[in-house]
């Protein structure tokens, strides 16, 4: 097989891949590597796939952050440790979640709580409910304290 045949090769099968939704660049190279593609063609696939627009790290990124926030009104730490987890850069991690600020983390934390309880905490059971129940969703302790203070104020 000559060197265009195994890029070839190498670019239809990271085409598949990227056919289901966006991937990372990680992810792009683990699966070439999986079917034994050569690491040199590796490299080479994925800078084309680059060139050509198919792979962009901060773009998922970003988009992931939206979509996650939105649809399933993940934090940022959750958000954040997925992203981790899939290859992303910690710089193009800290540029998507940097677009919403500490008010727009606790306005959502807040919006979480409203859809979820119908009054605020008024014993320390639901108040450690409500807590865990940001936390899971992946916003930081402390900012998950706020946000359960804020709902017992506005209720007020």
């Amino acid at each position: 097989m000559t060197d265009t045949e195994r890029l070839q090769h190498a670019l239809d099968l990271a085409f598949r891949f990227l056919g289901h939704r966006d991937r990372t660049v990680a992810e792009v190279r683990e699966r070439l590597s999986a079917e034994r593609i050569e690491p040199a063609v590796v490299e080479d696939a994925v800078d084309e796939l680059r060139h050509l627009g198919y792979l962009d790290d901060a773009r998922y990124a970003e988009r992931f952050a939206e979509d996650r926030r939105t649809i399933d009104a993940w934090g940022a730490e959750r958000i954040e440790r997925r992203l981790l987890v899939v290859g992303v850069d910690p710089a193009l991690i800290a540029a998507a979640l940097g677009e919403r600020g500490t008010g727009g983390e606790l306005e959502a934390a807040l919006a979480v709580l409203r859809r979820r309880f119908e009054r605020p905490p008024a014993h320390d059971r639901d108040r450690d409910r409500a807590l865990g129940l940001l936390v899971r969703k992946g916003y930081e302790l402390e900012l998950a304290y706020d946000a359960v203070r804020a709902f017992e104020r506005d209720a007020a």
